[in-house]
């Protein structure tokens, strides 16, 4: 039976390519792809001759319709990235989606992911949250991380060089200080890990893809003092005590009946 194979390729080593995907690779009869040139050098270094589709981000839906159609017709189509396993921050979520709408049959064959690897590279432990890369509007980046800055669990990001700095910045303006490591390079020869804090862990040249993980900040206890003055703050903007009362609580993460009593004071 035809159907779809989502494969994991290297994320710098070529030596990662698992059996599994070559094989799988060199008996498909299409691999859909971001950079046709970018695949077409890696089907090289693996001996590997076959047609290949672009499929990339703008073109999805687009692209996912016609790959279904294909396995329909009875082909059988691998998907790849131009690093590591497809629909980790790469295409193929909306391909996955459309062969499930349609019942049609898909598998995966595993490998490389870079925030994974990433994170055995820093020994980080407990719960972790992988957001991607951060959205380009201000508003957008600042609702995903203060959802999440919060939940006790390590943070991690995707980072093209450009933009590391800036949102090294803008991370500690939403987070404050905590630890931060900054991995770049996986498996390749200037791979590395370095360590530090949020306020001053800067590059001078950034260059490379980076991953960003940041540890869970200490919660600190939030004193009556802090929460007069935030209580007092919202008054002055014009709120009701009431609604005072309700944005503190949920602003801070105590308790309502506490803010409640403190209010009565001012």
């Amino acid at each position: 039976m035809s159907r779809l194979y989502i494969v994991a390729t290297p994320i710098g080593n070529l030596g990662d390519t698992t059996e599994r995907a070559k094989k799988v690779l060199s008996e498909v009869d299409v691999i859909a792809c971001e950079d046709t040139r970018h695949t077409a050098t890696l089907l090289a270094c693996l001996g590997i001759k076959k047609p290949l589709v672009s499929y990339y981000k703008h073109k999805e839906k687009e692209g996912s319709e016609y790959l279904a159609e294909l396995v329909e017709s009875g082909k059988n189509v691998a998907l790849v990235s131009d690093a590591g396993m497809p629909c980790i921050s790469d295409p193929g979520s909306i391909l996955v989606k459309e062969f499930r709408k349609r019942g049609l049959e898909y598998t995966v064959c595993p490998g490389p992911c870079a925030f994974v690897s990433a994170i055995a590279l820093t020994g980080v432990t407990g719960a972790f949250t992988f957001l991607g890369f951060l959205p380009e509007k201000n508003k957008d980046k600042l609702d995903l991380v203060s959802s999440h800055k919060d939940t006790g669990a390590n943070l991690i990001f995707y980072c093209a060089p450009h933009d590391l700095n800036k949102n090294l910045d803008f991370l500690y303006s939403v987070l404050g200080e905590t630890k931060v490591y900054l991995v770049k390079e996986i498996t390749k020869i200037f791979e590395s890990v370095k360590e530090g804090n949020l306020s001053n862990l800067r590059e001078e040249e950034p260059k490379g893809e980076y991953i960003i993980i940041c540890e869970p900040a200490a919660k600190k206890e939030i004193s009556d003092e802090e929460i007069r003055v935030r209580l007092s703050a919202e008054i002055s903007s014009g709120k009701d005590k009431k609604t005072a009362v309700k944005e503190v609580t949920e602003r801070l993460s105590v308790s309502k009946n506490r803010v409640y009593k403190l209010s009565l004071e001012l």
